[in-house]
């Protein structure tokens, strides 16, 4: 499959890319062995996520799944963004070739784990069973 025009436009033109000093949540995912490293920033306020960064080294799918995917949380609530799925991005970005599906995850999963890093520094109570997916291990092929 060739990559649609909407993965070569975020890959060629990211969206959101940089770092965030005073990030009120901070998540990092990826596996080495693969490559694809994603770390995902987010300022919260009053539970809407008002600004978001990311930083990604990793492969054209990668940088576009984080780009894509940050455009498509700014200015939800936390559980909003919780309900964008690793099938959304790849329907956002008009698809992508089967063995890099993974990208996509990686995007879902930094989402979780910066939302996740924002309850834990706030000390706001939250479903922890609902982030064992984060913690369990996994390897992403």
């Amino acid at each position: 499959m060739l990559y649609s025009k909407e993965v070569m436009e975020h890959f060629s033109n990211p969206r959101n890319v940089g770092t965030m000093e005073d990030a009120d949540g901070v998540g990092s995912v990826g596996n080495a062995k693969c490559g694809d490293i994603m770390r995902i920033y987010l300022k919260v306020e009053d539970n809407r996520i008002q600004d978001v960064k990311f930083e990604t080294f990793g492969c054209g799918s990668a940088i576009a799944s984080s780009s894509i995917s940050t455009e498509m949380i700014m200015g939800k609530t936390l559980e909003e963004a919780m309900a964008v799925t690793n099938k959304d991005v790849v329907d956002a970005l008009g698809g992508l070739p089967t063995h890099k599906i993974h990208c996509s995850v990686l995007a879902e999963e930094a989402i979780w784990a910066a939302i996740e890093d924002y309850y834990i520094r706030t000390n706001t109570p939250y479903d922890k069973e609902k982030f064992a997916k984060l913690h369990d291990g996994h390897d992403h092929h």
